[in-house]
């Protein structure tokens, strides 16, 4: 940002060419708010609306898709599909985790109920071991980038290739962490408000380290990012289940639509600078 607060010309030029975003304190806030989105909303179709973890991995999955090849076909950088594929792989990360991890015993079914939807209820191959296959198939997508010799930064990121990548990274790491954030709130004995307290402190470390240097921040980027999704995971349970478990009981609907308001807000916001952006790098061009 020039002094006067104005765009300079290098900002200008990457509004108009990248595809991805500037990470800032606000795209950090949307990050937390579609993710939290994600876990609730996954919750929302898959027990409360009833469709089960099967028919809900399906459904979102599909969504996920449609907006993956919205996002891959622009050319230039929108937020609105950007946050989308955010928010969808969220979504489709919750109930794949749940799907993975869970089962239909009456630890993970609630008023009694013996089944959730058409189709298999869930592998049942629990939380610990359903985290170390989705690490090591992050560790795999690392490394498969790594080869490639494309960079792992969200601000160099302009090529087909590198961004498939950087999305089935982010597929993966969604996954990864709602299953980090259901152990650290149903198995580690913290709850749900103590799960998304210990989250909160590693990112405090996080914030910290960016201003130590020689720290990369694109290491710091991807630790961030991976665990702003535990952090969504046990605040989207915390709002969202009953009070006898340790949540505030608000609810799949109540917590999922104070989430989309904030978020639709963020993007909104984010949109009209691009655009902005988008005009005065024109402009400078002409």
């Amino acid at each position: 940002m020039a002094p006067d607060g104005d765009l300079d010309l290098e900002e200008l030029g990457y509004a108009a060419t990248h595809k991805l975003p500037q990470v800032t304190l606000l795209y950090w806030v949307i990050k937390i708010a579609a993710t939290t989105l994600g876990e609730t909303g996954g919750d929302m179709f898959s027990q409360t609306l009833k469709f089960g973890y099967f028919l809900s991995t399906v459904a979102l999955f599909a969504i996920f898709l449609v907006s993956l090849v919205a996002q891959l076909r622009a050319k230039s950088y929108h937020p609105a599909f950007y946050w989308a594929v955010i928010l969808t792989t969220s979504m489709a990360g919750t109930t794949i985790s749940d799907f993975m991890n869970r089962d239909a015993s009456a630890k993970y079914l609630s008023n009694g109920a013996t089944s959730l939807g058409w189709g298999p209820q869930g592998l049942g191959i629990g939380y610990p071991v359903g985290a170390a296959i989705l690490s090591s198939l992050l560790i795999i997508t690392f490394a498969v980038w790594r080869a490639t010799g494309h960079p792992f930064s969200i601000t160099k990121i302009t090529s087909f290739k590198a961004e498939a990548l950087f999305w089935t990274a982010i597929l993966i790491s969604n996954t990864l962490g709602t299953s980090l954030g259901d152990f650290l709130s149903d198995s580690s004995g913290l709850g749900y408000a103590g799960g998304a307290a210990l989250i909160a402190v590693l990112i405090a470390i996080i914030a910290a380290l960016y201003f130590v240097e020689g720290v990369p921040n694109t290491v710091l980027f991807w630790a961030a990012f991976v665990l702003t999704r535990p952090l969504g995971a046990t605040v989207g349970d915390y709002f969202t289940k009953p009070t006898i478990k340790g949540g505030l009981g608000l609810g799949t609907y109540g917590a999922s639509a104070v989430l989309a308001i904030i978020m639709i807000g963020g993007v909104a916001w984010v949109t009209l600078q691009t655009r902005r952006e988008t005009k005065l790098a024109v402009a400078a061009a002409a």
